[in-house]
């Protein structure tokens, strides 16, 4: 694959969701990741039940888990949270596992790009994840004095709620780490239509 774009960044923290029942993360100072994603987090596994964003298939249907790993940005979150006039967002309460820092635009890099890390770990990019109220539940929280963050945070966070991927390679990530995105060229399918 042709990757004639490659953007170097930094690992923010290391994230996992691994208490039952709950969306918020916790960070770690290390954070193994195997094929099957990250052990112990709540997307951990090979394949998962389809919910509602996979409307081809029935609810529960077992399919492909393209959804390990939750990643956003420090400058994605700062400004979903500059635009909901709060002083600041936590990944935590994403349910995040990776804080990244220098990709601008995260949410946006395209499917197929490859984030490579100093211990052996490689993720690809399988797209934007969409914002949702289970997220904006808990900023609203959080906040309880501010009505309207539930709904307001899917907004807000539109195209800068990050991206999922899943993990091509297995290794650890911990913070202080350097993130390296290897962007595949863009092709506009459109043209074939005509």
């Amino acid at each position: 694959m042709n990757y004639p774009i490659t953007i170097q960044g930094k690992v923010e923290a290391a994230l996992v969701c691994d208490v039952p029942g709950s969306l918020v993360s916790t960070r770690k100072e290390k954070m193994p990741v195997h094929l099957a994603g990250i052990p112990g987090d709540r997307h951990y596994g090979y394949t998962f039940p389809s919910n509602g964003r996979y409307t081809m298939y029935p609810r529960q249907t077992e399919i492909r888990n393209s959804r390990q790993v939750s990643i956003i940005s420090v400058e994605e979150v700062a400004a979903t949270a500059a635009e909901l006039g709060l002083p600041g967002l936590e990944p935590e309460w994403y349910g995040a596992n990776l804080l990244l820092s220098g990709l601008p635009g995260l949410t946006r890099i395209p499917p197929s790009t490859r984030l490579t890390f100093p211990h052996g770990a490689v993720l690809i990019v399988t797209g934007e994840n969409a914002p949702c109220v289970n997220v904006g539940q808990v900023i609203q929280n959080q906040f309880p004095d501010r009505p309207n963050l539930t709904s307001g945070f899917v907004k807000a966070a539109f195209h800068r709620r990050g991206v999922v991927a899943w993990i091509e390679h297995p290794g650890y990530i911990c913070p202080g780490d350097e993130v390296t995105a290897l962007i595949p060229e863009l092709v506009d399918y459109t043209q074939f239509l005509r």
